[in-house]
C-alpha cells in the first residue's frame, strides 16, 4: 500500500458532523473502525468492521500492524497528539504511515469555555495515570486545565488543594463539551461536592491563603517538606546538585543511595515528563522515599531496592546520574559506561573516605569540584549564632 494505511481521527461530542470533509470521508471510506465504545457509537452510521480498544491496552499496537494491508481509522477524542492515543501509536509506527486528522481538543474547549488564555495556563491529564501528580503545579494564581480520570477525581484535587492551603480556589467541571449533554459544574475546592460526569475536564484558578504552602518548581525545597530520618541532602545543597544535574522534559535521572528522595523528587517537578528511578538497599528509606513522592507531585518514582554497582545492570540507560550515597570506583565506572552522550553526574561527598574517592576520580577524568558550606542562624542562649552544617564536597562533570 502507497501512502498511509492508518488514519487517527480526532471525533469530538458533535460526531461525524463536526468532522472536517476530509476527515470524514476518510472515516466513510475506511473498511475497519477502532475505538472505544464512546466512538463508535459517535460513529455508528459508518458501515465497516468494528473493533474495540483490546485489553490490555498494549497490545493496540499489534491489532494495528496485524490490520496493515486494510484502511484502517482509529477514533480518539479531540486532538490525537495531545496526551492521547496517537502519540503513542506514532511511537510504534512509522510516521510516513499515519496521517492525523486532528479536532479541537477538551483543553481548547475549556480554555474558550473559561475565557483563559491557552498562553497563561498549564494543561495537565491524571487520565489513567495518578492523580497526585498535579499535586507539583499548584502555585498561587495558576490556572491549571486537567484531564480526569473518573467521577471522583474532582473532589481528590480539592482536598490535595484544601491541604495545602488553596481551599479557596475555584474549580469548574466541564463535560460533554461541544454536545447536546453538556454541562458545567461550579464551585471553590474547599467546599466541593458535586457528582459529576466521568468523563470530564477540570478548570482551577488556584488561590493561595496566607499560609498556603509554597511549593515552587525551582529546585530547592525546604526540608522540613520531606519526612526524613536526618540523611538527606539538604535544601541549598539539592539546589546546587539540581542545577549541575539539569532537569530536562523527559529525562531519566538515576539517584544512586536515593535516602528520602529528595533529589529525585526535585529533579521530577523540575521539568514535564522528567523521570527517575532510586536505588536504595534499606526498606524503610523507600517506604520515605515513597511517602514524599507522594505528597510532592512526584508518584511515579520508581524505587528499586539493592546494592550498587549490582543494582545498576540492566536498567535503562540515564541522562543523568546522582550519586548520593554507596560511591565508589566501581559505581562510578558502571554509572558512567550507562550515561548517555552529554549525559550529566553529580556526586557528593561528606566524609574524608568519599572525599578521598572523589579527588582521585576527578584527578583522572575532569569535571568540576567545588565543597558547599551552609552556615545557619540558630539560638545560642539568649542570642543567636551562626552553626555550620558539615562541608559537602560535589565533583559534577559531563559525558562528551
Amino acid at each position: 500500500m502507497i501512502g498511509p494505511w492508518l488514519h487517527i481521527v480526532g471525533i469530538g461530542e458533535d460526531g461525524m458532523a463536526g468532522l472536517t470533509p476530509a476527515a470524514r470521508a476518510v472515516v466513510e471510506t475506511a473498511e475497519i473502525i477502532v475505538g472505544g465504545d464512546r466512538h463508535h457509537s459517535l460513529s455508528d452510521a459508518v458501515t465497516a468492521e468494528r473493533i474495540a480498544w483490546p485489553s490490555p491496552f498494549d497490545a493496540l499496537i499489534e491489532t494495528l500492524t496485524s490490520l496493515r494491508d486494510r484502511r484502517v481509522v482509529v477514533l480518539a477524542t479531540g486532538d490525537p497528539l495531545w496526551f492521547s492515543v496517537g502519540a503513542r501509536i506514532g511511537r510504534a509506527i512509522p510516521p510516513t504511515e499515519i496521517a492525523y486528522h486532528p479536532q479541537l481538543s477538551a483543553f481548547q474547549l475549556a480554555a474558550a469555555r473559561m475565557g483563559w488564555s491557552m498562553a497563561d495556563l498549564e494543561t495537565l491529564t491524571v487520565h489513567g495515570r495518578p492523580v497526585e501528580q498535579m499535586i507539583a503545579f499548584i502555585q498561587p494564581d495558576a490556572r491549571l486545565l486537567i484531564l480526569t480520570t473518573g467521577a471522583e477525581t474532582p473532589a481528590r484535587i480539592a482536598a490535595f488543594l484544601t491541604e495545602r492551603g488553596f481551599g479557596q480556589s475555584s474549580m469548574t467541571v466541564l463535560a460533554n463539551m461541544g454536545g447536546p449533554d453538556e454541562a458545567r459544574f461550579d464551585g471553590i475546592a474547599a467546599e466541593w461536592s458535586h457528582e459529576v460526569p466521568a468523563f470530564n475536564t477540570l478548570a482551577v484558578e488556584c488561590r493561595a491563603a496566607p499560609d498556603a504552602a509554597l511549593l515552587p518548581r525551582v529546585p530547592g525545597l525546604a526540608d522540613d517538606l520531606f519526612r526524613s530520618d536526618g540523611t538527606m541532602t539538604k535544601r541549598e545543597v539539592r539546589a546546587a546538585t539540581l542545577a549541575k544535574l539539569m532537569p530536562m522534559r523527559g529525562a531519566l535521572l538515576w539517584d544512586i543511595g536515593t535516602g528520602s528522595g529528595s533529589v529525585a523528587i526535585e529533579w521530577m517537578r523540575a521539568a514535564r515528563s522528567a523521570r527517575a528511578i532510586g536505588i536504595e538497599p534499606r526498606d524503610d528509606r523507600r517506604a520515605m522515599a515513597a511517602e514524599n513522592a507522594l505528597a510532592l507531585g512526584a508518584p511515579r518514582l520508581d524505587l528499586r531496592a539493592g546494592a550498587v554497582p549490582e543494582a545498576l545492570a540492566g536498567l535503562e540507560p540515564p541522562d543523568a546520574v546522582f550519586i548520593g550515597g554507596g560511591l565508589s570506583e566501581a559505581v562510578f565506572d558502571h554509572a558512567f559506561a550507562a550515561l548517555r552522550p552529554l549525559g550529566r553526574l553529580v556526586a557528593n561527598a561528606v566524609t574524608l573516605e568519599s572525599e578521598a574517592v572523589i579527588l582521585d576520580l576527578h584527578a583522572r577524568h575532569g569535571g568540576d569540584l567545588v565543597r558547599l558550606s551552609v552556615d545557619r542562624a540558630e539560638p545560642i542562649g539568649r542570642y543567636r549564632g551562626w552553626r555550620p552544617s558539615m562541608s559537602v564536597t560535589q565533583w559534577s562533570l559531563v559525558k562528551r
